[in-house]
């Protein structure tokens, strides 16, 4: 059995065990969450398309961690003018343990 879910604007294919990064989700490490957005779940032979979302359906998941993804670095340049900037950006993600899958 698996599920498609849509959370921060992504959308990801899971099933019962399956451990994946997300856009940052509130909560602390151990927390339960329950992701709302389904728009298809797979039984076997069954599958069960939402228009948008499948009515009923829940994936439930506990975070395994919260943290900061490697450094993404972006440097500017204007040739011949002088102009140089660097930043650096780590975007924050929360990861998940798919726990249940019910339809």
């Amino acid at each position: 059995m698996y599920a498609i879910v849509r959370t921060g604007g992504k959308q990801y294919q899971v099933a019962a065990g399956d451990t994946l990064r997300v856009e940052k989700l509130p909560g602390e490490v151990g927390d339960t969450v329950e992701l709302s957005d389904i728009l298809m779940v797979v039984d076997g032979e069954q599958v069960n398309i939402g228009r948008p979302v499948v009515e009923g359906a829940r994936v439930v998941a506990r975070i395994a961690e919260q943290g900061k993804a490697d450094k993404v670095l972006v440097f500017k340049m204007k040739r011949r003018k002088g102009y140089r900037v660097k930043r650096g950006h780590r975007q924050p993600y929360t990861a998940l343990t798919i726990e249940e899958i019910s339809a």
